[in-house]
């Protein structure tokens, strides 16, 4: 048997012609670093405007408030008294209203839930107006089924 020849441990062809030349690019590159041709960024406007960065959402360490603070209206501040003057007794018996003085600060809808919840009352409206001396006054007209002058006189104790 005649000997084998050596196989050179190359592997794969040579590169030619294109190949060799991006070759040899890519090997000039890394020598000489890419930073070499610095282009010009080409600015279209001519204010500036610096770029929007990441905002990252808060993670306090300890809470601002130590207790958060109660209701500064609730239904017994908000209602502060009936009243039984002459043409509140004449709403109460014609009109089916309950008049009250209230807190400047409430609105319509929490002199609503605060008679609710001190009377158990629905009310069909309220209407409001601040009186001269700097009071609220709300007239409560109330659901038919539900006798005002009733209300008056047991939970009110004002006829």
């Amino acid at each position: 048997m005649a000997p084998k020849e050596k196989k050179d441990n190359k592997k794969g062809p040579k590169p030619k012609g294109k190949a060799q030349a991006k070759a040899s690019a890519a090997a000039k590159a890394t020598l000489k670093g890419v930073h070499s041709k610095k282009i010009r960024k080409v600015r279209l406007s001519t204010t500036f405007h610096r770029p929007k960065t990441l905002q990252l959402s808060r993670a306090p360490k300890y809470p601002r408030k130590s207790i958060p603070h109660e209701p500064r209206l609730d239904a017994h501040k908000v209602i502060i008294h009936p009243l039984n003057t002459e043409s509140a007794m004449k709403k109460i018996e014609e009109n089916n209203t309950l008049v009250f003085v209230c807190d400047v600060k409430a609105n319509k809808r929490q002199i609503k839930d605060a008679l609710k919840k001190l009377y158990d009352v629905d009310c069909v409206k309220v209407n409001t107006l601040i009186r001269p001396d700097g009071t609220k006054k709300a007239y409560a007209r109330l659901t038919p089924d539900v006798d005002a002058l009733d209300i008056a006189a047991t939970k009110l104790s004002i006829v």
